[in-house]
């Protein structure tokens, strides 16, 4: 699949890495295009500001360090997780480091946190900007202390040369430092061996926590501007095709500060029918807004139901000219027409949201022919564009100042909520902070699409699997949002969204093997299908492990034995270096290991069962191998399924930072738990149907269950960790109803009801 790199504005293939003195300090930044330099010392170009660094980061004549971060902080800690890369391989002392999050100011490089992709993107060039700054900082040491410099290494901090020691900051102050590294160059430093790392896979806490503990951390909610007004916007009655017929605010007009409304017009028409209502509070807005009545003429989608959807996916699915082929591998339809016996199974997920902590919001002003906008964001370089156009203005003339998010998950890859913000300053000539109430937010969502899968699995006469044939339908986020990042399908019949089918390109070895992936159009025009936490595979795993676990028990075998069987590693699973290495071997290694840890086998009481599954995590090529093992306990009577325990094994290569990948794990599980039992809503009359937290109820506190997790220690390359907990517990679950009562549950959420009329089926 094609993984979106931070490489659009970063000539990579010629960039250079400076380090130089500066009156402020030594500054190390990438910097490309080698064209551009001339010969022009690295120092007097970044004192001069003459580079466009991509990363960078500097040590001020005290010797802190502060490391700059284009990622997005979402309470996955990933400065500092980044910043330890940087400070391991410098020979820092981890308590002068800090980082900080830039914006969206061009020499940043392209600017994306998602698809839990970034330690394993920045992993190398960090690394790599580390040891050249080792390099260097040694080189000048030795120079002032008169000794050779492969005599020295770096450690907390200082530069060590026998008996004799300097410190960064001795070094900043004193010496003149002024190299330019070539890529080439800066390709012959390796990351350093395990062996003499003193950061990376260390216990640590991160950098962000106490700031967030006392409530000095900034988020998007967060922004006051001098005398900005407020808005709340009016959501219209669908996504696509609302226009506004009449406004009657003479009720809004009683509320105290109401300053009136604005219909806005959208350029970009990512926003068709929208009015913003506007008071000098935010509690007057949100009154004003509930009093002023809109009439609208709604788009084609106004009666579209949760039903409507989903029916459309059955009917695509058994369509078998619908689609692009994402996986051919041998001739599924000789295995089928030879087939001794065949089952088949269709698999179904219901519409989820995001339901972040922190509405989305945004805060802007327009200064000095400037658009700003305040605000937390996961992918602003590709708004940015989206935002210019609405407002009128070229690219260099909008700056996003990223802020933290309270929560993301795929939601604010997405920044369609800064268009009604930016619309309304421009048109009241005001700042303006315009906030999402939960019900705003959850009727704007990108959300979850619901899907439907239909698989088919054919045996010989030797009861021997000869192949699998998958179909897969749902609406596609990147088809809406980013449809140059979607590749051709293997029989060149359309593009497919990679993200909402990875997962279905598994690890297992079948003779034959056919995934068909299918865009549901009705669903497309309906809402805009969002990337949620695990994005495809999220729905993808639901339907493969639980249908492999069909499988297993249709040949009359162990589901642990079965999988293993066809976790050989052989022929295109047999992994490559360096993201890979082992292949699917180290799939069945999780595998085993959850296995040990859960007991597996082990004899359990009436109406209770474990359940596993296994899954690679986001996309296949950076795969996160895991395995994750349920303990449910089920009531027949009721339906209700409690699920007692939880165990899991991940494989991500390097644990760079121990305490961030456990919290993001234990994240992980348990919002996989809470899709599996707890969330889930339905598009009635176009939109969303559960708004609020009434109705939509996630994984409470008192659900959560013993949790056990660990990760195989290794010193393989890093992969990812946001999301791939989430893939493999609602099938584990799934599967272990199914040991317990035996009732084979095929849609998300699992509901008591649909576990009754299983069990009686």
């Amino acid at each position: 699949m094609s993984r979106i790199t931070n490489d659009k504005n970063a000539d990579y293939s010629r960039r250079q890495f400076l380090i130089g003195t500066t009156t402020a300090g030594l500054m190390m930044a990438f910097a490309p295009s080698v064209a551009l330099a001339g010969n022009t010392p690295a120092s007097a170009r970044l004192q001069n500001k003459q580079f466009n660094p991509t990363i960078w980061f500097e040590i001020d004549q005290t010797g802190a360090i502060l490391v700059n971060i284009t990622r997005a902080e979402m309470g996955q800690h990933v400065g500092t997780a980044l910043a330890r890369i940087v400070a391991d391989e410098l020979g820092a002392d981890w308590n002068r480091v800090s980082f900080k999050h830039v914006d969206t100011d061009p020499k940043w490089g392209y600017m994306v946190t998602g698809g839990s992709w970034s330690v394993f993107q920045s992993y190398v060039p960090m690394s790599q900007a580390g040891a050249a700054g080792r390099e260097a900082l040694i080189e000048s040491a030795a120079a002032l202390l008169g000794v050779a410099a492969k005599d020295c290494r770096t450690e907390n901090s200082q530069v060590i040369c026998g008996s004799k020691r300097l410190d960064f900051a001795e070094i900043v102050n004193r010496g003149k430092i002024d190299k330019t590294y070539s890529d080439e160059e800066l390709a012959k430093f390796s990351p350093k061996p395990a062996a003499k790392r003193t950061l990376i896979a260390k216990p640590s806490k991160a950098l962000d926590i106490p700031a967030k503990s006392t409530g000095a951390a900034r988020y998007g909610i967060d922004a006051e501007l001098d005398g900005m007004i407020y808005a709340r916007p009016l959501i219209p009655p669908t996504r696509y095709g609302s226009s506004v017929l009449k406004i009657d605010d003479s009720a809004a007009k009683k509320v105290k500060g109401y300053i009136g409304y604005k219909v806005l017009k959208d350029p970009a028409e990512i926003l068709q029918g929208w009015v913003s209502v506007l008071a000098d509070t935010y509690h007057g807005a949100i009154k004003a807004a509930d009093a002023v009545k809109v009439s609208y003429k709604a788009g084609e989608t106004a009666e579209v139901s949760e039903q409507d959807l989903i029916a459309e996916g059955e009917r695509l699915v058994a369509d078998k000219s619908s689609g692009g082929l994402f996986v051919e591998h041998g001739n599924i339809d000789t295995a089928a027409k030879q087939a001794k016996k065949s089952i088949e199974g269709l698999y179904r997920t219901a519409s989820v949201l995001h339901f972040a902590l922190e509405p989305v919001n945004a805060t802007v002003e327009f200064k000095d022919g400037i658009c700003h906008v305040y605000t937390g964001n996961q992918w602003q370089s590709l708004f940015l564009p989206v935002v210019a156009k609405s407002v009128g203005l070229s690219e260099d003339k909008v700056i996003i100042h990223q802020h933290y998010l309270g929560g993301g998950f795929g939601r604010r890859l997405a920044g369609d909520y800064m268009l009604p913000a930016a619309l309304t300053a421009q048109a009241t000539g005001k700042p303006v902070k315009l906030v999402f109430t939960r019900d705003d937010d959850s009727r704007f969502d990108c959300i979850r699409s619901p899907s439907v899968q239909h698989f088919a699995a054919y045996w010989d006469a030797d009861n021997a699997l000869q192949g699998i044939e998958h179909a897969a339908a749902a609406g596609w986020p990147t088809l809406t949002m980013a449809p140059g990042f979607m590749p051709d399908s293997v029989d060149k019949k359309t593009k497919v969204d990679s993200f909402s089918i990875s997962g279905a390109d598994h690890w297992y070895s079948l003779n034959n093997h056919r995934v068909r992936a299918i865009n549901n159009t009705l669903a497309q025009k309906t809402f805009v299908p969002g990337w949620l936490r695990a994005v495809g595979p999220g729905w993808i795993g639901w339907g493969v492990e639980s249908f492999m676990d069909e499988v297993a028990h249709a040949q009359g075998e162990d589901p642990a034995s079965f999988r293993l069987k066809l976790l050989d590693a052989k022929g295109k699973n047999a992994g490559k270096a360096p993201e890979a290495v082992g292949g699917a071997k180290r799939l069945a290694h999780v595998l085993q290991e959850a296995k040990t840890r859960a007991n597996w086998g082990h004899k359990l009481p009436k109406n209770e069962g474990l359940g596993l599954a296994i899954a690679a995590g986001q996309e296949r090529g950076m795969p996160t191998w895991s395995a994750c093992i349920a303990h449910v306990k089920v009531d027949p009577s009721s339906g209700k399924v409690s699920v007692i325990k939880l165990t899991s094994v991940m494989d991500c290569g390097i644990v760079v930072h121990p305490d961030g990948a456990l919290a993001q794990t234990e994240g992980a599980m348990l919002w996989g738990l809470s899709m599996a039992l707890h969330e889930g809503t339905a598009i009635k009359d176009g939109q969303v149907a559960d708004r609020n937290l009434n109705t939509y109820t996630p994984l409470r506190m008192s659900d959560v269950p013993e949790l056990d997790i660990s990760f195989v220690q290794n010193t393989e390359f890093p992969t990812g960790l946001g999301e791939p907990g989430v893939i493999a517990v609602a099938p584990a679950i799934g599967n272990a109803i199914f040991n317990a009562v035996g009732a084979r549950l095929r849609n998300l959420p699992i509901k008591p009801a649909d576990v009754k009329a299983a069990i009686k089926a």
